[in-house]
């Protein structure tokens, strides 16, 4: 998609990557440590919304060649964008360095603009532009190019953009979270040429990571989206169990190892940054395998029955996520040099830690429940408001029981700290799935109406008349209701509604609410 001149899709590219870069280098300069991940990621969110629709706004040589090897760009446009994204890269940076006087930005390891780090080595710096990338070029397939979403949905600006922040803060204290060569070459070239030193030869490094990330991203993306390679496929009828269990290890993988980052580079916006790779990665995966990636999670969905996911399909995707999270360990341990003393804080007595796990789990499942799994789920902000729950159990009980609210991030650091307090996995996990089974029971305390096919029958004509004659009396006196769910049918007819559209009832019987269906609500309730 696209407009059809290739001049204004390459202008639309030089434009984007212009602004992205130059936001980079601004930030760099400036030396904003706080909320330099939150800039540039609404930097590139807020021009992807505003050129999505002119060129695909790549404004990434990585993100074109994983739109090119997964055949979503055709190789003449891939070559003339990488060639647009490095221009506007380069002014961009020459426009900030400006701005800010003759200074630089030396690429390499660290966090520190200007500098490079001596605490972290180039291959460690390499690894995570490897691994980002590889999310990045990742969630934009998924949201932005597949069958299943793409020119469906308004939160792929969204999706896209928060990568960034999932990374910065993490990540980034490694390599400086360049994760798109038109910012590793542009910066340094500028720094050389500005300062007057030798480049540093990092970009070519970063560079070769960051198109190694985009060929990896291309690759599993076909494995996870199997239909958008089979004709006549659109994804309706469901995905194999192969796909589905790799995208809960890929989901599982990349929230455990930026909560690894976040905790052992000291970042100064964990909770936000690791709610963000939630967030990202929800928004990818969801209409794959319900992306759970949490085992608490997953009990939930089971407990709340109604069909979402059978307990065969939930173990195997609890071994799954369990298994990502100790991968994920591994990783992180390598790349920051460091590891976890406990997962249990040293301050904390086991009665706080268990009634702050306990609630902030179920808080997450119960919202998980609630958002993505009810008949009319959010369509658009589902993975936010599920990301979020991370921001708020981080905050709010990360110095009592470390916010882990997730058997898969705990079991990771248990194993990846010292093996003598390695069974705290043990309580932690336990009240973290009793919370996931909580979570259920209150989700059908509340929402009592997402289990009327469960009370009504399985049949709806079975229904007697009389039930009907009271839905009549209740009903009566509406011209337009609102019917929902798979008796709406059944009941319209029992009623005798003139204009019939669809309808929510509660659990006794009485009209509810007004609804209107969605794009999302066509998906087979698709999210879990």
């Amino acid at each position: 998609m696209g407009e059809a001149w290739l001049t204004a899709r390459c202008v639309s590219e030089f434009l984007g990557t212009f602004v992205l870069v130059a936001t980079v280098c601004a930030n760099g300069l400036a030396e904003q440590s706080v909320w330099s991940g939150v800039s540039i990621g609404c930097s590139l969110a807020v021009m992807i919304y505003a050129l999505g629709k002119a060129s695909g706004a790549h404004f990434n040589p990585a993100v074109s060649v994983a739109c090119g090897l997964a055949g979503k760009c055709p190789p003449k446009d891939v070559f003339f964008y990488i060639v647009s994204q490095l221009a506007g890269g380069i002014l961009g940076a020459l426009v900030s360095m400006i701005m800010y006087g003759e200074e630089g930005i030396t690429l390499g390891p660290g966090d520190k603009p200007g500098t490079v780090d001596d605490k972290y080595t180039w291959w460690q710096a390499c690894a995570v532009e490897f691994i980002y990338t590889f999310m990045l070029c990742f969630v934009i397939l998924n949201v932005a190019c597949s069958k299943m979403h793409a020119g469906r949905n308004q939160f792929y600006g969204l999706a896209i953009g928060f990568v960034i922040v999932a990374c910065a803060y993490g990540g980034g204290n490694i390599s400086g979270a360049c994760l798109n060569p038109a910012i590793a070459v542009s910066l340094d070239i500028m720094t050389a040429i500005i300062t007057g030193s030798a480049a540093t030869g990092y970009s070519i490094m970063y560079t070769i990571a960051e198109l190694l990330g985009a060929v990896l991203a291309a690759g599993l993306y076909r494995l996870v989206r199997p239909e958008d390679y089979t004709e006549g496929d659109d994804g309706s009828s469901g995905y194999p169990m192969s796909a589905k269990l790799l995208s809960e290890f890929l989901g599982t993988y990349m929230l455990v190892l930026t909560v690894g980052l976040n905790v052992l580079t000291k970042s100064v916006a964990g909770a936000f940054s690791i709610s963000a790779s939630l967030m990202c990665m929800i928004f990818a995966l969801g209409t794959v395998s319900g992306a759970h990636f949490n085992p608490a999670v997953t009990v939930a969905v089971v407990a709340s029955r109604r069909g979402k996911c059978s307990p065969q399909e939930g173990a195997k995707y609890i071994v799954v996520q369990l298994a990502a999270g100790i991968l994920a360990a591994r990783t992180y341990c390598l790349l920051t040099g460091d590891t976890f003393t406990s997962l249990k804080p040293a301050d904390s007595d086991w009665g706080q830690v268990f009634v702050a796990e306990l609630i902030f789990t179920a808080v997450l499942a119960f919202i998980v429940l609630s958002v993505a799994t009810v008949q009319s789920s959010l369509s658009e902000y589902f993975g936010l408001a599920i990301g979020l729950c991370v921001t708020v159990g981080g905050c709010a009980i990360g110095g009592i029981s470390g916010g882990s609210l997730n058997p898969a991030v705990s079991l990771a650091i248990a194993s990846s700290g010292d093996l003598r307090a390695v069974w705290h996995f043990i309580p932690y996990a336990f009240i973290e799935l009793s919370a996931g089974a909580m979570a259920a029971g209150l989700f059908y305390v509340t929402q009592p109406s997402e289990f009327q096919t469960e009370w009504m029958g399985e049949d709806p004509a079975a229904e007697d008349e009389e039930g009907a004659g009271v839905l009549m009396k209740e009903a009566s006196g509406l011209d337009d209701v609102v019917l929902e769910g798979p008796e709406a049918a059944f009941k319209a007819e029992k009623l005798g509604l003139p204009s019939v559209q669809k309808a929510s009832f509660d659990l006794e019987g009485r009209s509810t609410q007004k609804s209107k269906s969605t794009s999302l609500g066509r998906c087979a309730g698709w999210f879990f």
